[in-house]
């Protein structure tokens, strides 16, 4: 007999967080507000109930976890090279065998991060709040 332990919501909650964050902070320093509109439209990282029923253990969310925090830890790293490359593309197909949609190449966050350089995004995150 085995045990197997389902997904918690936490997890669940974890996993948007992530993708928050990548609609937030990853993508606006890489791309325009209309590239980062039209991710949304093609559901790029998209969360679903099927794709956390998918997680049917807690094996599975930590997976999903992992590989979204380690593709930040990459993208968030101020000189982007060849070196994360490998593990970059391992952890978009872990995300791709959950049903995630991650179509990019390493190199589209190579070349665009240079164009992006003092460019501000309305995805950003407001530093502050202004209370009324």
């Amino acid at each position: 007999m085995k045990v197997v332990f389902a997904s918690t919501e936490s997890q669940e909650e974890k996993i948007k967080e992530l993708i928050d964050h990548f609609y937030s902070d990853i993508f606006p320093a890489y791309f325009t507000d209309g590239d980062i509109q039209k991710y949304e439209r093609l559901k790029v990282l998209n969360t679903s109930k099927s794709h956390f029923e998918q997680f049917g253990t807690l094996k599975d969310a930590y997976q999903v976890i992992a590989s979204l925090q380690t593709l930040i830890a990459i993208l968030e790293t101020k000189t982007l090279d060849g070196q994360y490359m490998e593990t970059f593309y391992k952890n978009v197909s872990i995300l791709k065998d959950y049903g995630f949609y991650f179509p990019f190449e390493y190199e589209q966050f190579e070349v665009s991060k240079l164009a992006k350089a003092d460019e501000i995004s309305l995805y950003t995150k407001p530093a502050n709040q202004m209370l009324i």
